[in-house]
């Protein structure tokens, strides 16, 4: 089991290294290769899981509804500590909260519980990513805008997603396939983006990455034992509630924090320290789980 989670982790480590030597030799600007994966390629990629595979939402209302106290109980959790560490709110909180439930949650999913973990695995991405562009936008600019969140590209992807998979709609094998190559730039370009900011990140970074690193996996699973006593879910669910709980902070945390220039080379720290970790945190979940 080991062997075959750092098969799945070392790829995106070895992305995050790619970009940073090649930043440390070009210096290139990355702005606009960034917001063209936020518009395009993320949420081709979001829609591309959605709808992809067949699966009734309804069957994993317990599951979703515990993923959602675990997000936002991270959130209140990693608050108070921000404030007391003297961080900014905005750039600590979102990395607590806002995991890899995608690129790394979902083939993790399917190494260890099989293929029919893979609509719960979807389920808790979409309510990650869904509160992410929800009460993580909210969180990063300060106030509501309801139109302008609707306007955002992976909101959009989300809900489109979400019709065409309780509808059971089956898209158009061409445009699917197109769509589907749209999404495979995603992930690879947000690490390499992350490897480019690496090189500018200072050295004093390293203290708010650590303490990510730590309090990320541990608030998260506090906050599953916590609900899971009160919630109907199967004993697979459970385990998958628990991998889910601990992983590490998403790239997109980086991305976003570039695009409302929130410290970005601090909650790069972050994220990169924090998927660092998960080499120890998530194998440990998994010998207790499994």
């Amino acid at each position: 089991m080991l062997h075959a989670l750092i098969a799945i982790i070392f790829p995106l480590f070895a992305l995050v290294a790619i970009g940073f030597f090649y930043g440390r030799r070009h210096w290139p600007d990355m702005a606009v290769a960034n917001r063209i994966n936020l518009d395009i390629f993320t949420p081709a990629l979001i829609f591309s899981v959605m709808s992809a595979k067949d699966f009734q939402i309804a069957a994993y209302r317990e599951l979703a509804l515990a993923g959602v106290l675990v997000i936002l109980g991270s959130g209140l959790i990693a608050w108070p500590i921000a404030r007391l560490a003297g961080w900014r709110v905005k750039v600590f909180v979102p990395p607590m909260m806002f995991t890899n439930s995608g690129n790394m949650g979902l083939p993790l999913a399917v190494l260890a519980f099989g293929e029919n973990a893979l609509p719960a695995a979807l389920v808790l991405f979409l309510v990650e990513n869904t509160l992410h562009f929800t009460v993580g936008n909210v969180l990063l600019e300060g106030r509501v805008h309801l139109g302008m969140l609707l306007r955002i590209p992976m909101l959009q992807a989300t809900l489109v997603g979400l019709v065409v998979a309780l509808l059971d709609i089956t898209v158009w094998k061409p445009l699917a396939v197109a769509l589907d190559l749209l999404g495979q730039v995603a992930i690879p370009l947000m690490l390499f983006a992350l490897g480019v900011r690496m090189t500018r990140i200072d050295f004093q970074d390293w203290r708010i990455g650590l303490a990510g690193a730590v309090i990320c996996p541990v608030s998260g699973i506090a906050i599953a034992l916590l609900v899971a006593p009160f919630l109907e879910m199967t004993d697979q669910q459970y385990a998958q509630l628990l991998v889910f709980s601990v992983l590490p902070p998403a790239v997109l945390n980086f991305m976003l924090a570039e695009k409302f220039g929130e410290s970005p080379e601090a909650v790069a720290s972050i994220v990169l320290m924090g998927n660092l970790a998960s080499v120890v945190t998530l194998p440990a979940v998994l010998a207790w789980v499994l």
